[in-house]
C-alpha cells in the first residue's frame, strides 16, 4: 500500500516513491543545544518520530540522520548576533562545549520520556568542519561566493530559482529584506563561513582558506546530510520556521555545488501556539518536558494530545487541553491493561489504521479508529489488544508497558464492564442498569461520555 505525503517543494500531496526500494534516507533538522527544547520544539520531533514509525509500519528500512547545532546559529536570520552557543555559554558560566554536551543530554532525555525513538545516528557540526569547509570551496570554486570584512557569503543572485521552497517570488517581501544589509550583495544572501571578531578569542573557531572563524548554520546541514544519506536523498523534515531561510538556503547551496536536487520530499510540521503567539525560547515564555512532569503530567499525555492534530495544522496548547490528554490517556490505559494480548487482530480495523496513517499521517483518524475498535462489542479483548499493541508501534502511547498502579480496575470488573458496553450498544439499557450496579458494588463509579464510558475508583 502507498504512503501519500504532503511535499512542502510542490504543495501538494504526492505519493511517496523512495530512490532505493525498501529504504529511505531521512534528515531531520536536530535542536541547537545552548538551552532546553521547549515543547513546541518537540511537536516536530514527535511528528517526524510518527513519520519514521509510519514508514517502518510499511516496512520500509529507515535511515534517518538528525544534526546537533553545536556551533554557528546566530541570533537572528540575517547573520547577526551572537552564535548561540557562545551565548548560551556566557549565561551560565560555561564553556560553549560543556553547554552543548549538558543540553544534548538533556534533549535525549526528553526524546526518550516521548517515546522518540533515536536516530540512527545523531551528528555534531563541530565534528564535520571539514566537511563544511569543502562544500564552501566547492562553491567558491562555481562562482556562487563573496567575501566581505566578516565573512564568506553566498550569492543568491547567482541562482535562478532561489526561494522556490517558500516561493519568496510570490511574497510581497523577501526573506531577509527586514534585516541590516552590511556588505551584503542582495538581501538574501547568507553566511557560509562567518571570521572571528577581531581582537576575540572565540570558544569554537577554526582555521579556513578564508581566514580563521566558524561555519554559519545553514551549510552544515547540507553538508552532513549529504556526507551521511548521499545527494539526493528521500525525505527531509523540521519545523515551519525553516522553510523560508533555514531550508531554503539549504536547498540554494546544496544544488549549486551538486547540480542536483538535496532531497525529494520536504516536510514541515506547524507552531505550537501558546497565548495567541508560537512558542519562542527569544520571547522568554516556553515550556519545556521537565515543567510538565512537575506539574505530574505523564509525557506521554503531551504526545497524545499532539496526536489529535493533524502535524500541518497550528496546535493552540492549553494546560486545559494537556489535562483531558492526561485523562483520556488514562482511561485508554484503564480500559485496555487488563485485557490479554490474543494470537490474531482485527483485520478489519488494522485495515483502517494503516488507511489513516498512510494519508499524510492522518494521526486524528488513527486514533477514531482506535476507540471505535475498542467499542465494538463484537470483538474479543484478546483480538483487540493484538491490534492495539500493533497499532502502537506508530502511536508510541507504551500500551505494552502500562503500569500496574495505572490500571485501577480488576479483570472481573473489565469483563462486567465489557458487558455493560455490549447491552448499552443493543440499547438494552434494564441491563445496563444492572451491570452498573454490579461495578458500583465493587467500589467504582460509572460515568458515560461522549468518547466511552469512564471508571474510576470510589
Amino acid at each position: 500500500m502507498s504512503i501519500q505525503i504532503y511535499n512542502t517543494l510542490s504543495r501538494q500531496l504526492e505519493e511517496f516513491k523512495p530512490i532505493k526500494k525498501g529504504k529511505v534516507g531521512l534528515y531531520t533538522c536536530g535542536p541547537t543545544v545552548y538551552d532546553y527544547q521547549h515543547i513546541g520544539n518537540m511537536r516536530t520531533f514527535i511528528f517526524e518520530d510518527v513519520l519514521k514509525r509510519v514508514l517502518e509500519y510499511h516496512t520500509y528500512k529507515v535511515k534517518h540522520i538528525m544534526n546537533i547545532t553545536d556551533v554557528g546559529h546566530l541570533t537572528d536570520d540575517g547573520d547577526h548576533g551572537q552564535d548561540k552557543m557562545e551565548k548560551g555559554a556566557a549565561r551560565e558560566g560555561k564553556t560553549a562545549w560543556d553547554i552543548a554536551k549538558f543540553y544534548t543530554k538533556i534533549f535525549q532525555q526528553d526524546l526518550e520520556a516521548l517515546n522518540i525513538i533515536f536516530p540512527t545516528k545523531f551528528t555534531r557540526a563541530t565534528d564535520n568542519i571539514k566537511e563544511q569547509i569543502a562544500l564552501i570551496k566547492k562553491l567558491e570554486k562555481k562562482g556562487f561566493t563573496y567575501q566581505t570584512s566578516d565573512g564568506v557569503y553566498f550569492d543568491t543572485s547567482k541562482l535562478s530559482d532561489y526561494g522556490k521552497l517558500a516561493q519568496l517570488d510570490k511574497q510581497e517581501l523577501k526573506a531577509g529584506v527586514r534585516v541590516d544589509m552590511g556588505e551584503k550583495k542582495n538581501p538574501t544572501d547568507f553566511a557560509l563561513w562567518k571570521f572571528s571578531p577581531a581582537n576575540e578569542k572565540r570558544q569554537m573557531e577554526w582555521k579556513s582558506p578564508w581566514g580563521v572563524g566558524f561555519p554559519g548554520w545553514h551549510i552544515e546541514c547540507s553538508a552532513m546530510a549529504a556526507k551521511y544519506l548521499g545527494q539526493p536523498f528521500d525525505i527531509h523534515c523540521g519545523g515551519i520556521d525553516h522553510v523560508p531561510v533555514h531550508h531554503t538556503n539549504e536547498i540554494a547551496q546544496s544544488e549549486a555545488a551538486n547540480d542536483k536536487p538535496l532531497a525529494n520530499y520536504w516536510m514541515h510540521s506547524e507552531f505550537l501556539v501558546l497565548n495567541g503567539a508560537k512558542m519562542s525560547k527569544s520571547s522568554g515564555e516556553f515550556l519545556t518536558v521537565e515543567v510538565l512532569k512537575n506539574k505530574n503530567f505523564n509525557p506521554l499525555a503531551y504526545r497524545y494530545l499532539l496526536l489529535q492534530t493533524h502535524y500541518r495544522k497550528q496546535l493552540s496548547f492549553s494546560w486545559d487541553s494537556l489535562q483531558a490528554a492526561q485523562n483520556g490517556l488514562e482511561h485508554l490505559y484503564t480500559i485496555v491493561g487488563p485485557w490479554k494480548k490474543g494470537k490474531k487482530g482485527i483485520p478489519e480495523y488494522e485495515k483502517k489504521f494503516i488507511d489513516a496513517i498512510s494519508d499524510d499521517l492522518d494521526m486524528p483518524k488513527a486514533l477514531a479508529v482506535l476507540w471505535e475498535m475498542i467499542k465494538d462489542t463484537q470483538h474479543t479483548p484478546e483480538e483487540k489488544k493484538a491490534s492495539l499493541l500493533r497499532f502502537d508501534t506508530v502511536l508510541a502511547l507504551g500500551l505494552a508497558n502500562i503500569k500496574k498502579d495505572t490500571v485501577k480496575i480488576s479483570t472481573q470488573v473489565s469483563q462486567l464492564l465489557e458487558q455493560r458496553n455490549k447491552a448499552r450498544a443493543e440499547k438494552n439499557w434494564k441491563e445496563s442498569d444492572v451491570l452498573r450496579a454490579q461495578i458500583e458494588a465493587l467500589g467504582y463509579t460509572i460515568k458515560d461520555t461522549a468518547s466511552g464510558t469512564e471508571i474510576t475508583k470510589q
